[in-house]
């Protein structure tokens, strides 16, 4: 179940595009970054079946995340905990069990409430960690956008 935690007015979610919820994420993750806080270890469990590969994280309590933007649709599943979760349209709370659906350009912000278990799943036959990460996340929101504008202009030539 979600619940709308903060207003539509607050500065975060009061973002008239997602280049603009980008770029104030973007000022967030560098304000952390500056400040030199502790990196927290998540204890990824990389998990692999033909045809997936899953991405399973323990997060503590009190811990903020900021997510990768992410190329691909994909399943994310909370199996324990809860967490705020601010996205493009405002702040919501997650509580375990939950399942989502991941859209290609999302990226959030996360707060976790209680100590929580996070698993992505992925549809890939790669194994190597990092050619999967090339393929599911966007260095930047910069990055996607071209991605796309290739993806159509690619498009238009082989459909005419």
């Amino acid at each position: 179940m979600e619940e709308v935690l903060v207003p539509k007015n607050e500065s975060l979610t009061a973002c008239a595009s997602p280049a603009e919820y980008h770029a104030k994420v973007d000022a967030l993750l560098a304000a952390i970054q500056d400040s030199g806080a502790e990196q927290v270890d998540l204890s990824l469990r990389h998990i692999f079946v033909p045809g997936m590969y899953a991405r399973e994280g323990d997060i503590p309590a009190g811990t903020l995340c900021i997510s990768k933007i992410h190329k691909t649709e994909h399943l994310c599943v909370i199996s324990k905990g809860s967490a705020s979760v601010l996205t493009e349209n405002g702040v919501v709370r997650l509580t375990a069990p939950h399942t989502m659906i991941t859209k290609p350009g999302t990226r959030r912000v996360v707060y976790i409430h209680e100590d929580s278990t996070w698993t992505t799943f992925h549809a890939t036959n790669k194994t190597n960690l990092e050619d999967i990460e090339k393929d599911i996340i966007a260095p930047t929101y910069g990055d996607l956008i071209s991605l796309r504008q290739e993806a159509l202009t690619l498009a238009e030539a082989v459909c005419g």
